[in-house]
């Protein structure tokens, strides 16, 4: 069986919570240069249910990054997670979040730290975060993307992704990259 690079949250005792999935995380900076790219962040192998799905800045992004999305990409297919025309990132403060938190047919959303807020889901929803099932395709890595558009040169800042997931065949799996 493969070695999971991930962890369970855990209650007030850290006994490990086990029914909500496992965390897996990758800090990345964004490396983008005057173009739109992907930074790759997490390899998934066979079937996961995403649970969660968000990023923390860590360090300041720099201005013009826009058209922000997720997307799985295996090469020949990037289906996205969430809309492809993405969500302006432009100058996000250290401890800004972005999240899916809907359908793939509705932008991540960000959630500036420029001062205190409240995010919370909508009255039909019943968790915050918007669950989907990813499915690899055999033989060939899948990955799970951030793709945005930049006109620096090049972009700037570091974002802590991190995904909440559980495996749905015996051979899934979530690698940070």
């Amino acid at each position: 069986m493969a070695t999971l690079a991930a962890s369970f949250y855990r209650d007030a005792n850290r006994v490990p919570i086990t029914t909500d999935g496992v965390i897996t995380s990758t800090t990345q900076s964004l490396i983008v240069n005057n173009t739109t790219g992907s930074n790759t962040i997490f390899t998934i192998a066979g079937s996961v249910e995403i649970r969660g799905l968000w990023g923390v800045v860590t360090t300041v992004l720099s201005s013009n990054i826009t058209a922000a999305f997720w997307r799985l990409n295996d090469a020949t297919n990037t289906p996205a997670v969430t809309l492809a025309t993405g969500t302006t990132l432009s100058s996000a403060a250290v401890g800004s979040v972005i999240t899916k938190s809907g359908l793939a047919a509705a932008a991540l959303t960000f959630i500036n730290s420029s001062q205190s807020r409240v995010t919370e889901p909508t009255t039909l929803e019943t968790t915050y975060f918007s669950p989907f099932i990813a499915t690899a395709l055999p033989g060939v890595t899948t990955n799970l993307e951030f793709r945005y558009t930049t006109t620096n040169t090049p972009a700037t800042g570091a974002i802590q992704f991190f995904v909440r997931w559980l495996p749905l065949s015996a051979d899934a799996n979530v690698t940070p990259l």
